[in-house]
């Protein structure tokens, strides 16, 4: 694993860098509250194929602690740190909040996408609005700030990332949590029969699949990936 940063519009961005350089590249998203080491053991695996970058969203790990936080604002950041690295076409793989982000880029950008694989999240969708905690019961090692303002976000989502789904154009892969998540598993299938080229596979392991399924997430991106 090689550590790095780099600044995108005077923000400093962590990420951390797997395999060789002239493999195929891969961009995977964290989820709130996580970093990029969160993908460690998955970047680990899939590290003999793939040149994969796994970054620290604004706000978290050690990138930059920012004034302003969004969904969209994240996707600009994906969208500056591919640009800045050269990086023309890439796998992007994103993980709960790092799955809205990965939704938007790829209704934005598909042309910059090889695939696109998505971890137990659909995008947003209109809800009983929930309160926004002031502050955390406990210190955390993020910026308490992207949970206030994302979850406005969640509370008023923007219409155009379900309306938007069809825009995605590439082979897309979504991961379900199955009984086990707190997700509604029927919103992903929803959104699987809104994109034209996509797999939706259930791996009943809750939330946070990655970390508590490591080897049956992997088998599966793998079978999809080749």
């Amino acid at each position: 694993m090689n550590v790095q940063s780099v600044e995108l519009k005077g923000i400093t961005i962590h990420y951390q860098e797997y395999g060789g350089k002239h493999l195929p590249p891969m961009v995977m998203l964290h989820a709130l509250g996580k970093d990029g080491l969160s993908w460690k053991s998955v970047a680990e695996e899939l590290s003999e194929k793939y040149h994969i970058y796994t970054l620290d969203m604004r706000g978290h790990g050690k990138s930059e602690y920012t004034n302003e936080y969004s969904f969209e604002l994240m996707y600009e950041d994906v969208k500056l740190f591919v640009d800045k690295l050269g990086i023309d076409k890439f796998t992007l793989v994103g993980h709960s909040m790092g799955g809205t982000v990965a939704y938007i880029f790829a209704e934005n950008d598909s042309s910059r996408l090889e695939k696109l694989i998505i971890e137990d999240t659909p995008p947003p969708v209109e809800r009983e609005a929930v309160s926004i905690p002031e502050s955390p019961n406990a210190p955390v090692p993020f910026d308490w700030n992207v949970v206030q303002e994302l979850m406005k976000q969640l509370n008023e989502p923007n219409p155009k990332w379900w309306s938007d789904l069809s825009n995605i154009s590439v082979p897309t892969l979504i991961i379900g949590g199955g009984e086990s998540s707190n997700i509604p598993q029927d919103q992903l299938k929803e959104v699987h029969d809104k994109i034209l080229d996509c797999q939706f596979v259930t791996i009943d392991a809750g939330h946070h699949i990655h970390e508590t399924s490591l080897e049956k997430y992997v088998e599966v991106l793998q079978e999809f990936l080749s």
